[in-house]
């Protein structure tokens, strides 16, 4: 007889576990601690084999019957459907180890051993904890251009249209890495070179005359301030280097003999070792510099 709600309400647990039949190889299995779980015995290729569809009442009725006639139709067609449970189970897993915030991991971890800086591995990592919100779970061979476009545009939408081209930029870096291990077989976010609003350059204060670079080099002679940091606003414009490779400049990377300082590729944007010729005013500068330690500008006292 057919199995009711009522039926299955009024199942009790027994000394031995038992089953109650609903038809078609369906039944509900009751444990001793009253647990109730659905199965289904079955044959394929001449041999019994039986089915788990869930527990009770996770998995209604209704459920378990529309889970038995979709396992029927795969025995109809020649298919074992306890086969097809494992490998949509395993297709899950690759899915799950395959989403965009996985493969993003990776190439995020990848990126950081290649001696990316610390700046721009935070930059990296805010971006793509935006991405991970919307697409993260996402299958990466899965998402379409369409998807990151919708993304994108929330950000125009906020005039953020640099923050917009530099989203696509990531996505489609790690896109070219899914398709290097496999994961994906195109980058998506390439199809979106000139759909987004392109970001107005903006032009930041500059000197651009001879008599205003005199006035500035003027005030940095006459800067009473801290010793060593008027000898670092006196060396900057003679070597033009980045503020930060000015601030971590250290005694062992300056060669005197030959005139030069070396930057290690540690300390540079572009993790290259960089070479700067010194000219004599430099070098004068530079032997000013009052020290008492590896790092040229530690011991700062005012002048």
């Amino acid at each position: 007889m057919a199995l009711s709600v009522v039926s299955i309400k009024a199942a009790k647990g027994r000394d031995k576990p038992y089953k109650l039949t609903d038809g078609d190889g369906l039944f509900l299995y009751v444990a001793p601690n009253g647990g109730r779980y659905w199965r289904m015995n079955y044959r394929h290729l001449g041999k019994q084999k039986t089915l788990a569809f869930g527990v009770w009442p996770d998995i209604g009725l209704a459920d378990a019957r529309e889970q038995r006639d979709a396992a029927r139709k795969l025995l109809a067609k020649g298919e074992d459907p306890g086969e097809k449970i494992k490998l949509d189970r395993i297709a899950a897993t690759v899915a799950a180890s395959n989403s965009f915030k996985a493969v993003a991991d990776e190439w995020l971890a990848k990126v950081e051993r290649e001696g990316r800086s610390t700046a721009t591995m935070k930059k990296l990592r805010w971006l793509l904890d935006y991405i991970n919100m919307t697409i993260g779970k996402r299958p990466i061979a899965s998402i379409t251009a369409h998807e990151i476009l919708l993304m994108l545009r929330k950000i125009e939408s906020k005039g953020r249209f640099e923050t917009a081209k530099r989203l696509r930029s990531v996505c489609s870096q790690i896109f070219r890495y899914a398709i290097a291990t496999a994961r994906a077989e195109r980058d998506v976010a390439a199809d979106l070179r000139g759909a987004l609003i392109a970001p107005q350059p903006v032009h930041r204060a500059a000197i651009t005359n001879a008599q205003a670079a005199g006035r500035l080099l003027r005030a940095l002679e006459g800067f009473e301030g801290y010793a060593n940091t008027r000898a670092a606003l006196r060396l900057l414009p003679h070597v033009f280097v980045r503020p930060g490779e000015l601030r971590h400049a250290e005694w062992a990377d300056f060669d005197f003999e030959k005139a030069l300082w070396i930057i290690p590729a540690h300390k540079t944007k572009m993790r290259k070792a960089h070479v700067v010729p010194l000219s004599t005013q430099a070098l004068a500068i530079i032997g000013s510099i009052e020290h008492d330690g590896e790092v040229a500008w530690q011991n700062c006292t005012s002048g």
